[in-house]
């Protein structure tokens, strides 16, 4: 089941409108988004959010996500350079209900 942008910010502050300024100010074209288990579910909804607010390119990494810590490797390895790293999490991101 897809969900909608409506049923994250019911739940959660992503601070999606932030993430679109700093793609924008950082004129950012290739923009990777990692997510933890919990809101993998609403990762295609963000990034259609996104691009619909800016011109980037989204990339969701699908492997682990256990902190901030918790960086993807390779990445250097990449073509074209990813430009931006989003990472979300649950800490400050607890339900607001």
């Amino acid at each position: 089941m897809d969900k909608t942008i409506e049923e994250i910010q019911e739940k959660y502050d992503l601070e999606l409108n932030r993430i679109v300024n700093e793609i924008k100010k950082n004129r950012a074209k290739l923009v990777l988004l990692q997510f933890p288990d919990g809101l993998k579910l609403y990762a295609t909804a963000v990034v259609d959010f996104l691009k619909s607010k800016t011109k980037a390119e989204f990339l969701i990494w699908l492997g682990s996500c256990y902190g901030a810590c918790d960086t993807p490797v390779g990445l250097e390895r990449i073509k074209p350079k990813i430009d931006l790293i989003f990472q979300f999490g649950h800490n400050e991101m607890m339900p607001s209900y």
